[in-house]
């Protein structure tokens, strides 16, 4: 009697199930003229209230929960200071009544610190903007936003390190933590402005408080970095010291982190002044505010006037911060002043300009009428280029807009919405099985139970462009870039230099050239998103090990065949994560540039924010949010993937 082997249990594949996935979202989309009305769009019925919701969680907290108390008296302390600093940095009438100091006194400071911190260049370009703030008559106006960068980055750092040192300690904590800062990390800018301005109002104080929520998280993430690097022998030989605990994070761990912290407080340094010059939203003076109204206004000398400011500002900042980051303790023998030869200079030039101020105004304060001013030229240059330049413009822009823009947009509004998340979940499974299936549709389908999914879907399309466009741009940049090693730390000091310039800078060249319209906003986007694959590329190509690029060249790979064979598949990786920081800057840049005009998510969250509708804000925030986390899981997802396959 024949025997019968017993049969293998029949399993579907990772693939062939993403496969079947795919399939049913693209019959949808063939179908979608047959389809029912609530396939191609959920019903209404099934639109989830969320902004109400988290509107009745915010009326419970402040004022069942008094949380209103406890903001209002936060407030106050940062009132209290920034009164202070804008007393001493631009005269404001509050206490302590001494100021304003002098910007020779200012100016020479900066010149000292970075003297002190970087050396000659270092100073020179410290102390030099500063005196180009002074002489172009901005004094007032960087004072504002300086006062308020002042008083928002200690009380950020100290929030920080406390948050990353008790996540260190308390593994359940981070674990609390983690989910909070990705999320916060995502979400743009104006959703942490409207619930400030529902509990705090608008002004000064708002775009502090503001400014310190939203530069917390990099300072949590460094604090946690830096505290586990430090070398288990360190503690150790801390421990054997016979230093208490308290003595042993203070005395040793640390100290030990300080090259991270110090890296955390430069980030929280460079987000603030991002913030705050947005903040210009909710009554924020300053350098943002001016900006915001010469944009408006579309004065283009004026604004690169203030645009030239801020980036200034921005590099010297940056520059300061990282130095100082870098800067290792140094012990000097000798007398006191060859021991503090730099402070005894600095006290010198700041005598010299007390004495400076006191004999002639000028040294105190540069009024407007006494300022240098390059609006006239500047207006008269920009005219006449773009008269040279205004019949490709015009005709690039109309080509864009009817022939890609345009149709593209309704390409992506003519979708089903089931389809889209079919397509998602497909594309999840096919990456990382089930779990990133189920991630995708965790993340896509509130955003279609929220009632936002057109204009989700429109803001999927201009980051889609932008970062097609960036891509096309940047990666054959970085290729350029990464073939000579001195070409290579020019692009990526360019690169470094852009990546400190506050988002608004972007929007002044393109409303010069296309005006206000889709064009103009997808070149923002576009530009600012080039900058972190052009990093990338460079990066990823360097980091590739030398011996692996001389085997394949004794091999007798040619430079195409090295590239393509070689060096490309091994910095996939660090590519990937290119492009997924590019995604993620091209969402936070979408959302700013729907200042000169968009549909999308982010023209909707500028009117919560007028409304000051804290559900409306939020739900829209996470929206966006959403999409970047979910490219950020894929993205990552694959790239880990790749790494394994090749056995790294």
């Amino acid at each position: 009697m024949a025997t019968t082997l017993p049969q293998p249990p029949f399993r579907l594949d990772q693939k062939r199930i993403a496969q079947a996935i795919l399939l049913a979202a693209l019959v949808l989309v063939v179908f979608r003229g047959v389809l029912p009305a609530g396939l191609v769009r959920l019903p209404g019925a099934l639109v989830l209230p969320f902004a109400d919701w988290i509107n009745a969680g915010f009326d419970f907290a402040r004022d069942d929960l008094g949380l209103m108390t406890f903001t209002r008296a936060f407030s106050d302390v940062v009132e209290f200071c920034l009164d202070v600093t804008a007393n001493l940095l631009y005269g404001k009438s509050r206490w302590p009544h001494v100021g304003p100091i002098p910007w020779v006194v200012i100016a020479a400071t900066a010149g000292m610190a970075g003297y002190a911190l970087g050396g000659l260049r270092l100073g020179v370009l410290a102390g030099g903007t500063f005196v180009w703030i002074a002489v172009m008559g901005q004094w007032k106006w960087a004072m504002e936003t300086l006062s308020v960068i002042v008083v928002a980055v200690p009380f950020s750092v100290i929030f920080g390190l406390l948050m990353g040192v008790l996540a260190w300690r308390y593994r359940m904590a981070e674990r609390i933590l983690n989910p909070i800062l990705n999320i916060a990390q995502s979400l743009p800018h104006f959703a942490y402005m409207i619930p400030v301005v529902v509990f705090i109002g608008v002004g000064p104080k708002a775009g502090a408080i503001v400014t310190i929520i939203f530069s917390v998280p990099p300072m949590i993430r460094m604090s946690l970095l830096g505290l586990r690097a430090v070398s288990p022998e360190i503690i150790e030989s801390g421990k054997m010291s016979g230093t208490t605990r308290l003595q042993l994070m203070t005395r040793v761990r640390l100290p030990a982190a300080r090259t991270e912290i110090l890296i955390g407080v430069n980030q929280v340094i460079m987000q603030s002044l991002a913030m705050v010059v947005l903040a210009s939203f909710i009554g924020m003076p300053g350098l943002g505010q001016k900006l915001l109204q010469l944009l408006q206004g579309l004065k283009i000398g004026l604004s690169v006037e203030i645009g030239v400011t801020i980036v200034l500002l921005a590099i010297v900042l940056d520059r300061l911060s990282k130095a100082w980051a870098l800067k290792q303790p140094e012990h000097v023998e000798g007398s006191w002043l060859r021991r503090h030869r730099v402070l005894a200079v600095w006290l010198g030039l700041v005598a010299l300009g007390f004495v400076a101020a006191w004999s002639h105004p000028y040294f105190a304060e540069v009024e407007r009428k006494q300022a240098l001013s390059m609006a006239g030229p500047v207006d008269a240059v920009v005219g006449g280029f773009i008269d040279l330049i205004d019949p490709v413009t015009d005709w690039l822009r109309w080509f864009l807009i009817t022939w890609v823009l345009i149709p593209l947009r309704n390409a992506f509004l003519w979708l089903p919405t089931t389809a889209v998340l079919l397509a998602l979940v497909g594309v999840g499974w096919r990456i990382g099985g089930w779990r990133s299936a189920l991630v995708c549709l965790a993340f896509a389908l509130p955003i279609a139970l929220s009632g936002w999914w057109d204009r989700a879907m429109i803001t999927a399309y201009t980051v889609f462009v932008a970062v097609a466009l960036a891509l096309m741009i940047g990666v054959p940049l970085g290729l350029l870039g990464a073939a000579n090693e001195t070409r290579a730390r020019r692009f990526l000091l360019v690169c470094d230099t852009a990546q400190t310039f506050p988002s608004f800078i972007y929007l002044i060249p393109v409303i010069m050239l296309f005006g206000v319209n889709d064009v103009a906003v997808i070149a923002a986007v576009m530009v600012f998103a080039t900058v972190p694959i052009v990093r990338y590329t460079i990066e990823g190509l360097r980091s590739i090990p030398p011996e692996i690029v001389e085997s394949a060249q004794m091999s007798g790979a040619s430079a195409g065949q090295l590239l393509r064979h070689v060096k490309l598949p091994l910095a996939v990786p660090t590519l990937v994560v290119g492009a997924n920081q590019s995604i993620m800057f091209a969402l936070f840049m979408v959302i700013i540039a729907a200042f000169i005009g968009t549909q999308d998510l982010g023209q909707e969250m500028q009117r919560a924010l007028s409304s000051t509708d804290v559900g409306k804000g939020l739900v829209l925030g996470l929206a966006v949010a959403f999409m970047g986390l979910m490219a950020d899981h894929l993205l990552l997802k694959w790239a880990r993937n790749h790494e394994a396959a090749m056995g790294r």
